[in-house]
């Protein structure tokens, strides 16, 4: 971790500026390599990441490692955050009142990593994600797999699944790999 990320883990972890942090057990800052060329960026931490203070090590994790995998893609290679450090109660959908006290981090975390392909996962992350970089964002079911270039910031916008959306709807994780598929492809240009 350099110094830049290390300031930004210790800011999160203090952070008061939304209420998740009363019922937060741990602040998921993120995890990967600094000089990764692709970032996955998701929504917010779930049960399992709430207790590790790790991104995705629950049962969405371990779809995102098997996909990893099944590309020849090395977790530790890549950036996973969330757009929310904290997990809301119930995995409830995080409040427009989190997001926006919590992206301003997120806005760092891009800063630091400088990845030429983010690919977010679920719909907060994507539509966040595409309306900074001036896209405009559609539902999930009809821009999943879709590769958004900004050329002016020579990044990669691939808007992908959310994991755990696999779990509730088998069907959705061939198309998930499939979307993989892609971002790897990326990577390999």
């Amino acid at each position: 971790m350099n110094g830049d990320m290390e300031q930004l883990a210790i800011e999160i972890r203090n952070c008061r500026k939304c209420e998740l942090w009363k019922v937060r057990n741990n602040p998921v800052v993120g995890e990967g390599s600094i000089d990764a060329r692709i970032m996955f960026i998701g929504e917010a931490p779930g049960r399992k990441e709430d207790e590790q203070g790790k991104p995705f090590v629950g049962a969405a994790g371990k779809i995102l490692d098997g996909a990893l995998h099944a590309n020849s893609i090395e977790r530790k290679e890549v950036y996973i955050t969330n757009v929310v450090k904290c997990r809301p109660p119930g995995n409830r959908d995080p409040s427009m009142e989190e997001i926006k006290a919590c992206v301003p981090y997120l806005e760092r975390q891009i800063e630091i990593i400088k990845p030429e392909v983010i690919a977010t996962l679920g719909r907060f992350s994507s539509r966040y994600i595409l309306s900074r970089y001036g896209f405009s964002y559609l539902p999930i079911s009809s821009i999943h797999g879709r590769v958004f270039e900004d050329r002016l910031n020579d990044v990669k916008i691939v808007p992908l699944y959310h994991p755990a959306a696999c779990i509730y709807n088998p069907a959705l994780k061939s198309i998930f790999m499939a979307d993989m598929r892609k971002v790897a492809m990326l990577l390999r240009q």
